[in-house]
């Protein structure tokens, strides 16, 4: 799981430390740091400049001479870019200062280039204008940028202002590894939580408000689940009169830091969506959808399906597929069809985020040959009571970025509600499973920071349902173990009751039925 600081003090606003100091704090809490990417790399005395005076090169035809203003004095660039004028704003790297490298990346790209003062043609020039590849990134990841040629900002910068900044490059993307039991952190909000009480930090989650106009969705689409065993929850919403643009440079930083590409607005927020909260969501052109019905059943064996990558694909009986009234529209949890996909010239759109089953996504995407952001999220087993605050998330971003009108009411196919687990509470258990002396009260703290609830009168911790990972005292043990700090555990010694030169009972039962399951063929099982 990529987690952009910027992004996760979004949330923890409070969060003050390095990189390395949030990286190696939250391995000790129990998300294992795998690298730390620096965006800003190799960027050194790098300014927004403005181009006063632009004059052709005396003995080049190619090269132009610029006086540029940096704030502070302007200085002479002589560059051959063919896209500069007179008054734009340009991130500029000083005489000493360095970046990252260009399209070829540069002698020695791991130190990035050094920029030094010179002569081009016998004209003096004392920094460089930089394009966006220079500073490390690329036209993927910042479509405003020319394809050849200096990068141009057109935001709100002046003359000396910190250019690496300017472009939200200022940043740091640590990777975790995550297992697969802690389905919640593969979300930023999930991770940011995580953060909060490991640094005993303040969290302030998304506050979803509610979106919608006096009509109702169900006069507008109607949805039947056929598997319930394989899709427990399906959610949709409406959203008419769209209009595409591109997502704000606020939207476009934090998907680009994850490494994911802003395309317009509708995307990006499906995007960043699935990565705030880690719910995959689609949406469908809703006037390519027959019956204006969504019918959720199996394939049948053979039948061709053709994606959105223009891939046709075979499914078979145990392949998920998202219907209309005619037609299938979509893999479930997997990837869209081309027949429904979101054009320049939709209209109305359907907004889906829906729950599936993991064993079934893995399988499937297996059996077709696909693997996508989404089925890599559903494959670890979904929390369902997260798809409506997902999908209400999404409206609320459409209204806020005035990218449509959002139809009142939520279509909600929900089988089996899933509920919160209550798990026994027992201080002194759990400090002599972990050798420990900490309070009931300290213990209820750590587990508050993590929106764990505790019940006073049952003696129960309340688990939240995107915690798959918590059902016994030993887990709870492990909660409280791992902010109150592993390095802060004493060494003990076991205790119990001693065997007599021989394994329990017990355990020579145990031994026998291990035997025999491995022997039957059974390998890491349980």
């Amino acid at each position: 799981m990529d987690t952009p600081i910027s992004w996760i003090k979004a949330y923890v606003p409070d969060l003050d430390c390095t990189p390395q100091e949030y990286a190696d704090k939250m391995t000790l809490s129990g998300s294992n740091m795998e690298s730390v990417t620096y965006l800003d790399k190799n960027l050194e005395k790098i300014v927004v400049g403005k181009i006063e005076k632009i004059e052709k090169h005396p003995d080049a035809d190619k090269l132009i001479i610029c006086q540029v203003n940096v704030g502070d004095e302007t200085v002479q660039i002589v560059t051959g870019a063919p896209n500069v004028s007179e008054g734009d704003l340009v991130p500029v790297v000083l005489d000493g200062g360095r970046v990252a490298g260009g399209h070829d990346g540069g002698k020695n790209p791991e130190d990035g280039i050094k920029i030094k003062k010179g002569k081009l043609r016998g004209v003096e020039s004392f920094g460089m204008m930089c394009s966006i590849e220079e500073l490390g990134s690329s036209r993927d990841m910042y479509p405003e940028a020319p394809e050849y040629g200096i990068y141009i900002f057109n935001k709100d910068v002046k003359p000396g202002d910190d250019a690496v900044e300017a472009l939200g490059l200022r940043d740091a993307v640590v990777e975790f590894e995550i297992t697969s039991n802690r389905v919640d952190c593969f979300s930023m909000i999930g991770m940011a939580r995580e953060a909060a009480a490991t640094f005993k930090k303040d969290f302030y989650p998304p506050v979803v408000t509610k979106t919608g106009n006096d009509e109702d969705v169900n006069d507008y689409i109607k949805v039947r689940v056929e598997d319930v065993d394989l899709c427990p929850r399906y959610t949709a919403r409406v959203v008419k009169n769209i209009k595409l643009a591109p997502s704000p440079e606020w939207m476009q930083r934090r998907l680009s830091a994850m490494g994911i590409r802003p395309i317009n607005n509708l995307v990006d927020i499906t995007n960043y969506v699935m990565e705030e909260y880690g719910q995959p969501m689609h949406a469908y052109d809703l006037d390519t959808i027959a019956n204006k019905e969504i019918v959720v059943r199996r394939a049948k064996a053979g039948d061709k399906f053709t994606t959105l990558d223009g891939e046709e694909r075979t499914m078979d009986e145990n392949v998920l597929m998202i219907c209309d009234g005619e037609k299938e529209i979509g893999i479930a949890g997997i990837m869209g069809g081309e027949n429904s996909m979101i054009t320049d010239d939709v209209q109305t759109m359907l907004f889906e985020a829906a729950c599936f089953d993991g064993t079934n996504i893995r399988k499937s995407s297996k059996k077709i040959g696909l693997r996508t952001d989404a089925s890599g999220k559903f494959e670890k087993g979904l929390d369902p009571n997260n798809a409506e605050a997902a999908i209400d998330r999404a409206c609320q971003l459409i209204e806020e970025m005035g990218a449509g009108e959002v139809v009142g009411g939520m279509v909600d196919v929900y089988s089996k509600k899933k509920e919160p687990v209550r798990v026994p509470f027992d201080a002194e258990k759990i400090n002599k499973l972990l050798g420990t002396d900490i309070s009931k009260e300290e213990m209820i703290g750590y587990f508050k920071k993590i929106d764990l609830e505790f019940d006073e009168e049952t003696s129960e911790v309340i688990a939240p349902t995107f915690r798959h990972d918590l059902f016994r005292i030993a887990d709870l043990a492990e909660e409280v173990a791992r902010f109150y700090g592993y390095d802060n555990i004493p060494t003990t010694l076991p205790s119990g009751e001693a065997t007599t030169g021989k394994l329990s009972f017990k355990l020579r039962v145990e031994q026998v039925a291990r035997d025999i399951a491995e022997f039957c063929g059974f390998s890491q099982g349980m």
